[in-house]
């Protein structure tokens, strides 16, 4: 069989990506079963190589220092040394950098999205597919993807005006 790439992790936080809708309480939830959407995005794409851990599902809004700690140590363990973290983008930069300062020599490639994929017309199988590829191409390091930019660690902030992450002093 031919060599298609390294292996890759993907690492379950929560976020909005993996939020649906509850129609009694009118609000965007995580499935009460813990169940995450990750698989379903990537069987939609026809993507069936990388390993699927869940560490959580929780609104990246809500983390703690422990939280990302606990994101950090299990990046550090994994015996990949290419990872995709799916996580809320509220709080998508911190916990790059702090990765930043965890983790040497592994790729790791934070992602996410703006409107849950359970809903239409998300943006998170785009982005997914986009963490997956630049996580087996690009050199060590911690980067986040978000709408087609791929974006070091120290750059990495959500632009709250538009919705996007854009390179650094280009915020508006």
């Amino acid at each position: 069989m031919a060599d298609f790439g390294p292996p890759v992790r993907i690492f379950v936080t929560g976020g909005t990506i993996d939020k649906i809708h509850d129609p009694r309480l009118e609000a965007l939830i995580f499935a009460k079963d813990g169940a995450t959407q990750i698989p379903e995005i990537l069987a939609m794409g026809r993507c069936d190589f990388p390993s699927v851990q869940r560490l959580m599902l929780k609104d990246s809004l809500d983390f703690v220092d422990a939280d990302r700690e606990a994101i950090a140590a299990a990046a550090s363990g994994a015996p990949e040394a290419h990872l995709v973290i799916t996580h809320g983008t509220g709080t998508m930069g911190q916990t790059a950098r702090v990765l930043a300062q965890h983790l040497d020599g592994k790729t790791v490639v934070l992602t996410g999205a703006m409107r849950p994929h359970s809903l239409s017309a998300s943006d998170g199988g785009f982005n997914l597919g986009g963490a997956l590829i630049a996580a087996q191409i690009l050199p060590p390091g911690i980067y986040g993807v978000m709408n087609g930019r791929v974006i070091p660690a120290a750059s990495l902030d959500k632009d709250t005006e538009t919705g996007r992450f854009v390179p650094a002093g280009q915020i508006a």
